[in-house]
């Protein structure tokens, strides 16, 4: 008589098998879509056309504006987020969970929409319309919006560096007679470093990539991606494209500084 399989029995390996081989398939699809896009372009476009359209002065004013605007949304979000970073980091409670919770908004709001709670308070209705300073349709403009939707990627990138150190080496540090201020700057600043940078580096190429809530708040001066969207209206696919490969160059400078960094937030 032959024997059956209990219930709780294991199945066979060779059950899944089939599935298994499967797997790879699957992410090799969704791969090819990440990397085809990008291999048509160097493929179907002269690279020494785009390299003479990038010194169109539409393209030069657009990422000096870009450039100028995303160094200070990263240093106004490495100012105020570290701090923000850290104290995230030691509590627990439901305050910092509530404000965990508002530091996370921005990253799951749709720039638009993000765009538009801006102009709220910073537009001609809000402190725009109480101050001397253009807020709207300006560089300050620009640097409010990249500020609000890219800052929050230092800050969550920090907060998991901080999360990382071993609390027992910044006791240790402060048993030796070190206080607070040198055990941050000798110990905890140095141990979460890589992942500060990580966090840095991505800060400022979000902001350079902003575009939904900037071209709300601030549609002039042009960054590189209002423009790419400006040219592609006006004039088409071509007139956009060298505008793009700016943007793309950054992208994948940033994918190479952040490995190099060895500090990955998705790892």
């Amino acid at each position: 008589m032959s024997r059956t399989h209990s219930r709780g029995e294991a199945p066979s390996a060779h059950g899944g098998a089939g599935v298994r081989e499967l797997v790879p398939v699957l992410g090799a699809v969704l791969l090819l879509y990440f990397v085809v896009p990008v291999a048509v372009l160097v493929v179907t476009y002269s690279p020494t056309a785009l390299a003479t359209s990038l010194t169109d002065a539409y393209v030069v004013d657009a990422a000096v504006t870009s450039l100028v605007a995303a160094l200070c949304s990263t240093a106004i979000a490495v100012a105020f987020g570290l701090p923000l970073a850290y104290w995230l980091s030691q509590n627990s409670g439901p305050l910092a969970t509530a404000a965990l919770g508002a530091v996370v908004l921005p990253l799951v709001l749709p720039p638009v929409v993000s765009g538009m709670l801006l102009l709220t308070v910073v537009g001609p209705g809000g402190l725009g319309g109480l101050t001397d300073l253009a807020l709207t349709r300006s560089l300050l403009g620009v640097v409010a919006a990249q500020t609000f939707v890219a800052s929050p990627f230092f800050v969550v990138t920090a907060k998991a560096a901080f999360d990382g150190i071993d609390a027992h080496l910044e006791e240790a540090s402060r048993s030796l007679g070190r206080n607070w201020t040198e055990t941050m700057r000798s110990v905890t600043i140095p141990l979460a470093k890589p992942g500060i940078l990580a966090g840095l580096v991505l800060t400022f190429a979000r902001a350079m990539g902003e575009f939904g809530a900037t071209m709300m708040l601030a549609y002039y001066p042009r960054t590189l991606p209002v423009q790419i969207w400006a040219s592609f209206i006006s004039d088409g696919l071509d007139a956009a494209l060298p505008v793009a490969v700016v943007l793309l160059s950054v992208a994948l400078g940033t994918l190479l500084i952040v490995h190099g960094l060895r500090a990955t937030p998705w790892r």
